[in-house]
């Protein structure tokens, strides 16, 4: 399976500036970070025993591309070789590939100090790892319950405290948290359960860090339109009656997510913290 996860390392934290759109490579050359982002994740389907494994919505790798239009470096990370070699590939030279799981504490210590070695810091976190898998009340085992909870929540924990020696005064962490955790959708309650913690992590780690001036806030997305979805649908029938449930009437694309999850991590959103932004077409809003 796919975990996905994204940091930043650099000297002068992401900016943006009014004036790109006329002077793109001036900016770039004057503000460079380096960027870590394991790849992709998980929507695990039916039961243990019939699993498929598929894109998250929040796509680490549209991030990634996101990042690196600001003029980030980029390391990619994930538990598959090739599927990383390829995210490098696609990605271009301005990004390098670290094999973890988050899962894994000798894998975050590896990682980290990979990071640590080659860049000496990280001036923004985006702690993004996740599965997904359904189950209603009355079919929920321990395995199920401890297979969810130990990536959502055990590995963004672990991942953004192993993390912290490197971030500076100043610094971004960004979690991808989900509508779910906003919703009550059928089948959902351990993975909602889980994105409702990460959006507590957001406000009390606001709290943890506001010596350090370490801003921490979450990103929620509603029904992204990936492959991964549209499997899990089952049929464009159902993705239809999806899209008329948002009031915008249409599934968001993983540019969008990745475009708020870049604002956050930039001086643009220099007085924001503690907050949830909800990048969902008003689905979980009305």
């Amino acid at each position: 399976m796919r975990r996905i996860g994204l940091a930043l390392a650099s000297g002068p934290r992401l900016r943006r500036s009014p004036r790109r759109s006329r002077d793109v490579e001036k900016c770039r050359a004057r503000y460079r970070v380096w960027a870590l982002v394991p790849l992709a994740g998980v929507v695990a389907c039916a039961s243990p025993a019939t699993t498929t494994t598929r894109d998250t919505p929040v796509s680490g790798l549209a991030t990634a591309h996101e990042f690196v239009k600001e003029g980030a470096f980029v390391f990619v990370t994930g538990r598959r070789e090739a599927e990383l070699a390829a995210a490098v590939n696609e990605i271009g030279g301005k990004a390098a590939g670290i094999r973890a799981d988050v899962s894994n504490s000798d894998d975050l210590d590896r990682l980290f100090s990979q990071i640590a070695s080659e860049k000496g810091k990280l001036d923004v976190l985006f702690a993004n790892a996740g599965i997904f898998k359904y189950a209603p009340l009355g079919q929920i085992s321990e395995e199920f319950y401890q297979s969810i909870f130990d990536i959502n929540v055990k590995g963004v924990l672990f991942t953004v405290q192993k993390a912290l020696p490197l971030i500076p005064n100043g610094g971004s962490i960004i979690l991808n948290a989900s509508i779910v955790g906003s919703k009550g959708l059928p089948a959902n309650s351990i993975y909602s359960a889980t994105k409702a913690a990460i959006r507590s992590f957001a406000r009390t780690w606001t709290t943890d860090l506001k010596d350090r001036h370490i801003r921490v806030n979450a990103v929620s997305p509603g029904p992204t339109d990936t492959a991964g979805l549209r499997d899990l649908l089952g049929s464009f029938e159902v993705g239809q009656d999806l899209s008329r449930s948002v009031p915008l009437g249409r599934l968001g694309k993983p540019t969008e997510v990745a475009r708020a999850v870049v604002f956050l991590a930039s001086d643009d959103s220099s007085y924001i913290t503690g907050s949830e932004l909800f990048v969902d077409g008003g689905f979980a809003q009305v």
